[in-house]
């Protein structure tokens, strides 16, 4: 049987917004939004993996789990690798999924539809993507866009690159790229081991390393973008969301 495991990377250094994990959203750390949105998709283990022990101890309040990891990690990759080889020194868990820790929004059953992309065989690393529908978010930079073309199976694309440009070009639509991730073990431990790229360092977008290996990537087409929280007015945007999903 397969094997899950959920690992949400944290951690505290933040130029935008200082402490960002910890940001009060309706009376809890912002990290324990995430670790609950995590657990309610109802995959399995679910670990907060930080980069200080403030973190791991507000998730543990919660009663969550959380794990103190290296402070000078440079990516969230390679902190939920380090977490994986604390948790799963045997090898049992045969799939990863990376949740970021500043999605207190994102709906479980997107969780779910990113790892369910690796029941396949072809792919390595599974992702989402939603339809671009604002003219904006079309030309604008912080959008990152994923090119991929079709698979047999409804609402997948086979990922070929991915960029801040306006692409592809032409008619038809344009995908918005949502940072959330699962990977086959053998092939997060791949990516780890891989240097920055090329095309990674002049995008500025990890997964262009993987690509540019030879990895296959394969994207869930879903109908919503989660509320990614940057700023301060992301913040007040993710407090607004929780309230009134609480008086729903």
């Amino acid at each position: 049987m397969t094997r899950a495991l959920i690992v949400i990377p944290a951690r505290m250094a933040s130029t935008r917004l200082p402490d960002k994990p910890l940001a009060d959203i309706e009376g809890e750390p912002m990290i324990v939004h995430v670790w609950r949105k995590a657990h309610a998709a109802e995959m399995g283990r679910v670990v907060v993996a930080a980069d200080c022990e403030a973190i791991c101890a507000a998730v543990r309040r919660a009663g969550g789990e959380a794990l103190l990891t290296r402070p000078d990690h440079a990516s969230g990759s390679d902190r939920i690798f380090e977490a994986l080889n604390q948790i799963d020194p045997d090898a049992e868990t045969d799939i990863v999924v990376n949740v970021q820790g500043d999605l207190p929004t994102i709906e479980p059953a997107l969780i779910r539809d990113c790892a369910a992309v690796l029941s396949s065989k072809g792919p390595h690393i599974a992702t989402l993507a939603a339809e671009i529908h604002d003219p904006e978010e079309r030309t604008n930079p912080n959008v990152v866009k994923v090119v991929g073309t079709p698979l047999p199976e409804p609402n997948r694309l086979r990922a070929l690159y991915f960029t801040r440009a306006t692409a592809p070009h032409g008619d038809g639509p344009l995908y918005h790229h949502i940072g959330l991730y699962a990977y086959r073990r053998s092939a997060l431990e791949r990516f780890v081991s891989l240097k920055a790229s090329y095309l990674e360092k002049r995008e500025r977008l990890e997964q262009l390393r993987a690509l540019e290996d030879g990895m296959r990537i394969d994207v869930a087409i879903v109908d919503t973008v989660p509320l990614g929280v940057d700023t301060p007015a992301d913040l007040e945007r993710a407090r607004l969301l929780v309230r009134k999903a609480r008086k729903a």
